[in-house]
């Protein structure tokens, strides 16, 4: 943990934190700010607590783990520890959106899909028909965007859905457990307070 953070309150939680994990630091210590020093996927954890216990009111930040951080990246985050720790504690939280998926999750940084073969659709955009070694979403302040890509035709709207022959879907870097036929990224009715410049 970054120096400039060693005064504040800290609970050491173990890697994707999960219900038996954050909802505890929820009840315990009902937090206005929580500061998530992790990786992508960490940060993607909590905010499902979050959003499960209907506490999208508490406000995060976020320092990452790594400079190689997606979702530093989308919301414009410094990438460096000291950097993102005094945002941390410092700046003012700002509504963002909260981009969710049909499988319980939510995106934060990137999501993936490999070895497409299908349609997709961002909004009534149509980003893709066919075939294509991957198909990148991210958000942002405008909701989720497909990126350009071999065959993928950029676009940014309220959902991205796709369908298809099975493909593989990973976000935040894990991979979804099974192929999938189809999946959607939508954002959804609340934003979220991250904590941004």
């Amino acid at each position: 943990m970054p120096g400039v953070l060693a005064h504040v309150p800290a609970v050491s939680l173990p890697a994707r934190p999960g219900k038996n994990d954050v909802d505890p630091v929820l009840d315990e210590r009902e937090p206005r700010r929580v500061i998530v020093h992790g990786d992508d996927a960490d940060l993607a954890s909590v905010l499902v607590r979050l959003l499960r216990r209907d506490r999208l009111d508490v406000e995060v930040a976020f320092v990452p783990a790594t400079r190689r951080s997606a979702a530093a990246q989308a919301w414009n985050l410094p990438r460096d520890r000291s950097g993102s720790a005094a945002l941390a504690l410092d700046a003012p939280a700002r509504p963002t959106p909260l981009i969710r998926d049909d499988s319980g999750g939510v995106l934060v940084g990137r999501g993936v899909v490999r070895d497409f073969e299908g349609e997709a659709y961002c909004d009534n955009v149509l980003v893709l028909r066919g075939r294509t070694k991957r198909l990148v979403a991210v958000p942002g302040p405008d909701g989720v965007s497909a990126l350009p890509g071999r065959q993928v035709r950029a676009a940014t709207g309220r959902a991205l859905q796709i369908g298809c022959v099975e493909a593989f879907v990973e976000v935040e870097g894990v991979p979804h457990p099974r192929p999938v036929p189809r999946w959607t990224w939508y954002r959804h009715t609340a934003d979220w307070l991250l904590v941004r410049p």
